[in-house]
């Protein structure tokens, strides 16, 4: 009796440490004290790229006078009270795409290098212009990003691409939109791969450090590619044969299963010798 006692704990035992994770393992930020103060290092844009899509909306106090440098309006004429040439197609806004120069054609402007430029910085230039050239007296002009998205793959519980609204996105939103890391993403090299002024970049960071609000890739940038490495254990079972693990996990279940019955058995004996 005593004996199948021992070969029940021992085995369940077996299968808890096989289970089990430590914490630390997956724990983000696990060496920070709670109430820490941290200082953002990173930069959420290093400005305007080639391949970047503008939105850009003027608006005046004047009234009609900003249509012609707006998408949403320029394309719609009107005569007599009569709009013309309103279909869905026709204002639809398509936005600027950034040239491989840093270029954009604006309305009237003309072309304008806006590489390397803050959307803020965009908008001022666009509204000096419009201003100091007599086009509009009273002006504000609006700058957005409207093709902002990153990628994430590898052990997530959702890979796939995220388009952001807004003009930043941190690592630790971009990995919650996706489901988080599975229990099996390592925490402490996480990829991302960065192109920026025609040059690539491969970065790692530590998601269970505090250093990661010194990263230059706390804040993601526009097409960004994050790659979440497996651990040695997902790796292991990867290399295995399906098969082979499918024979040994059903194998483990009925000695699981049997060594739960023997021991009910003697069990059941024992008790019975000790009535008699």
């Amino acid at each position: 009796m005593k004996r199948y006692s021992i070969f029940s704990a021992i085995f369940v035992f077996v299968l808890f440490l096989s289970s089990c994770k430590t914490p630390t393992d997956i724990a983000y930020i696990s060496d920070a004290p709670r109430d820490t103060i941290l200082k953002l290092a990173g930069t959420f844009s290093n400005g305007i790229q080639p391949n970047d899509r503008l939105y850009i909306y003027v608006e005046s106090e004047e009234a009609g006078a900003a249509v012609p440098f707006n998408q949403e309006t320029n394309k719609v004429a009107v005569k007599d009270g009569v709009v013309l040439n309103n279909n869905s197609s026709s204002t639809r806004v398509q936005g600027y795409l950034v040239d491989q120069e840093g270029k954009i054609t604006f309305p009237v402007l003309g072309e304008i290098m806006v590489k390397g430029m803050t959307h803020h910085q965009l908008a001022d230039m666009i509204k000096n212009r419009l201003i100091s050239e007599g086009h509009l007296k009273n002006t504000v002009v609006t700058v957005k990003l409207m093709n902002f998205k990153v990628s994430i793959i590898g052990d997530v519980s959702h890979p796939g691409q995220l388009t952001v609204d807004g003009e930043r996105i941190t690592i630790f939103e971009a990995l919650s939109r996706v489901g988080d890391l599975s229990i099996y993403g390592q925490r402490t090299n996480v990829t991302i791969i960065r192109e920026e002024n025609g040059v690539r970049t491969i970065g790692e960071v530590d998601l269970s450090s505090k250093d990661i609000f010194q990263s230059p890739y706390y804040y993601l940038h526009q097409n960004d590619v994050i790659y979440v490495e497996p651990n040695r254990r997902r790796k292991r079972n990867a290399e295995r044969d399906p098969l082979t693990m499918s024979i040994i996990s059903s194998v483990v279940s009925i000695v699981s299963v049997l060594s739960s019955v023997a021991y009910h058995i003697v069990l059941s004996k024992y008790y019975t010798s000790r009535t008699k």
